[in-house]
C-alpha cells in the first residue's frame, strides 16, 4: 500500500522538475497500480497553480535587496567611549528637577528609562503633576496642572543617529545650516551657537514650555521669562542655577576642557550633555531583526520572517517605515484620532494641524513624523497623541485608517481623570465634521490581511525589540547633584 504523504511528495517533486498539466494526463507507469490514491494524485498533479503557490511560500527566501543595511557605529554622532564624562553629566541633568522652573519635574519624568523612555500615558502630565508613569496624577490644589501636554511623549531610542534630522512630531526643530545654531527652531536666530546637533537643539526647548517644565507666570523667574517670550533669559537663569552647584561645576569641567570657571558654564553645555546621554543610553540596534541583517539567519523566528515579507511587501509598511531605522523621516497623514487639548489650531483651538503649523502649507495638515519602529512593542501608547493603547490596535488602524477613526474606542486612552480636563479630551473626536476632515486627509488605502498574516506581522514587529532595552536600570542614577528627589 502506498503512503498518501509519499505520493503527495512525489507530486511536488515532479512539478519542480517541470511536469505540466498536459503531461499529467498521461499517468506514469509506476503509478498505475496505486488504487484509491490515483484520483488523489491526479487532482494534486493537475492543480499545479495551487501547489506552485505553496512551494513558493514555503521555500522562497526573503528578497534581501528590499532590506536596509545593518546599523553600525558610524551611523551615530557619538558613541559610548567618545566622552564618558559628558554622558555622565547628561545622565544627572536628564533626571534632575533642577532644570524645571519650580524644581518639580525632570526630562525623565516623561521619558523615564523604567517606562521605556516614555511615561505610559496617552498624553503626559507635565509641571505640577505628581508621581511617575501611569500612576502620575494631575497635581493638587494650587499646584495642579493647567492642561495636559497636547502630544504623546515620544520614545528617545536611537535619536543620536545622524539620519534623525528633525525632532518633535511636527518637525519644528530640524537641521538648517542657514541659522547660527545650524537648526531651524521656534527660537529662530536666538538659539545660540555651539550645539552638537539637532538632538541638542531639541533639548533646549522643554525647559521653555509652561506646561512641560517652566511653570506658570508668577510662579518663578523662569516661568515669567517664558511668558514674555524671552528664551535666552530662560537658558541664562538655568545656567546660573547650575553654576551654584559645586558638584555640577566639577562635572561640567570634567566633560568640557574649555570650562575653567563657573561662569563659563552655559545651557548649551547642558543641552549637549543631555543629548550625549540620550544618544548613548538609549541606543537600540541589537534586535533579532538587526542580528538577521548582520548575517544571523536564525535570529528571526519563522513567523517573524513571514511577517517581514509582509512588512516589506503586501502590508506596504515599508512605504513609510523604510531605511535602517524603519522611518522615511517624513511626515504623513494617517487619520489618527485627535484627543486632548490640541495645539491651539482651528476655530475651537483644540485641533492639531501637525506639520502645517511649521510649514504653513495646508497640504501638510494632519501630517506627523513617521516614527522609528525599533522597540515599538515597548513604547505604548501610540500615535502623536497616544490615541491607541496597544500595538495591535495601532497596526489595525494602519490597515484601515478611515474605518479606524470613525469607529475609534475612546475607552482605551490612558489618562488620569480630572473633570475639567476630561471635558475637552474628545471635543474634536466627538465632532463629526472635524473627524471627517481628518479622515479625508488620510494617505493610507485599506489593506486586507488574514488573521494569520496579521499575527505574523505582529511577530515581526516584536522582533524589532532590542533585548538590551528590556532592562535599562543601569541608565538611571540613584541620586542627583541637586539632591532633589528622583521620585514624588
Amino acid at each position: 500500500m502506498f503512503n498518501k504523504k509519499l505520493i503527495y511528495l512525489c507530486t511536488l517533486l515532479l512539478l519542480t522538475q517541470g511536469v505540466t498539466n498536459a503531461m499529467a494526463q498521461s499517468v506514469p507507469a509506476f503509478l498505475v497500480d496505486i488504487g484509491p490514491y490515483k484520483d488523489f494524485f491526479l487532482t494534486r498533479l493537475t492543480d499545479s497553480k495551487k501547489i506552485d503557490f505553496k512551494i513558493k511560500k514555503k521555500h522562497r527566501k526573503p528578497d534581501l535587496s528590499e532590506l536596509p543595511a545593518p546599523v553600525t557605529d558610524s551611523d551615530y554622532y557619538i558613541n559610548e567611549n567618545d566622552n564618558p564624562a559628558k554622558v555622565e553629566l547628561g545622565k544627572f541633568l536628564f533626571y534632575d528637577k533642577i532644570l524645571s522652573g519650580n524644581k518639580n519635574i525632570s526630562c525623565a519624568t516623561c521619558h523615564h528609562a523604567l517606562a521605556d523612555t516614555g511615561d505610559g500615558l496617552s498624553l503626559p502630565v507635565g509641571e505640577g503633576g505628581q508621581g511617575l508613569g501611569i500612576t502620575r496624577n494631575t497635581g493638587k490644589r494650587r499646584h495642579k496642572i493647567h492642561e495636559r501636554v497636547p502630544r504623546n511623549a515620544p520614545p528617545v531610542f536611537n535619536l543620536g543617529a545622524y539620519e534623525f534630522a528633525a525632532m518633535f512630531y511636527d518637525g519644528r526643530v530640524e537641521i538648517d545650516p542657514s541659522f547660527p545654531s545650524s537648526c531651524s527652531t521656534p527660537a529662530g536666530d536666538e538659539l545660540p551657537e555651539g550645539l552638537d546637533g539637532v538632538l541638542a537643539c531639541q533639548a533646549m526647548f522643554p525647559v521653555t514650555s509652561p506646561t512641560e517644565m517652566a511653570g506658570q507666570v508668577g510662579e518663578n523667574k523662569i516661568a515669567n521669562a517664558t511668558a514674555n517670550g524671552n528664551l535666552p533669559k530662560v537658558w541664562r537663569l538655568l545656567a546660573k542655577r547650575l553654576r551654584k552647584n559645586k558638584q555640577y561645576v566639577r562635572l561640567f569641567k570634567a566633560a568640557y576642557p574649555e570650562i575653567r570657571r563657573n561662569k563659563d558654564i552655559t545651557f548649551v553645555h547642558a543641552a549637549n550633555a543631555i543629548a550625549a546621554y540620550e544618544a548613548v543610553a538609549f541606543r537600540a540596534d541589537n534586535s533579532p531583526f538587526d542580528q538577521f541583517l548582520r548575517g544571523d539567519r536564525k535570529a528571526l523566528s519563522k513567523k517573524a520572517k513571514k511577517g517581514m515579507r509582509l512588512f516589506y511587501g503586501k502590508a506596504e509598511c515599508s512605504t513609510c517605515h523604510s531605511g535602517k531605522f524603519q522611518t522615511d523621516q517624513d511626515f504623513h497623514a494617517i487619520a489618527m484620532p485627535q484627543i486632548g487639548p490640541g495645539k491651539g489650531h482651528g476655530d475651537s483651538g483644540h485641533e492639531d494641524f501637525g506639520r502645517e503649523a511649521v510649514t504653513e502649507d495646508e497640504g501638510d495638515r494632519f501630517k506627523f513624523r513617521t516614527p522609528s519602529l525599533r522597540n515599538i512593542a515597548l513604547t505604548a501608547p501610540y500615535g502623536h497623541d497616544g490615541a491607541y493603547d496597544t500595538l495591535e490596535a495601532m497596526v489595525r488602524h494602519h490597515l484601515d485608517s478611515v474605518n479606524g477613526i470613525y469607529n475609534y474606542d475612546q475607552d482605551q486612552v490612558s489618562l488620569p481623570s480630572r473633570k475639567d480636563l476630561d471635558r475637552i479630551d474628545f471635543l474634536v473626536q466627538d465632532n463629526p465634521a472635524l473627524v471627517e476632515q481628518i479622515a479625508n486627509a488620510s494617505e493610507l488605502s485599506p489593506i486586507h490581511l488574514s488573521e494569520k498574516q496579521f499575527q505574523n506581522l505582529m511577530a515581526f514587529l516584536h522582533a524589532l525589540t532590542d533585548p538590551n532595552s528590556l532592562d535599562l536600570r543601569k541608565t538611571v542614577p540613584k541620586k542627583v547633584p541637586s539632591r532633589l528627589r528622583l521620585h514624588d
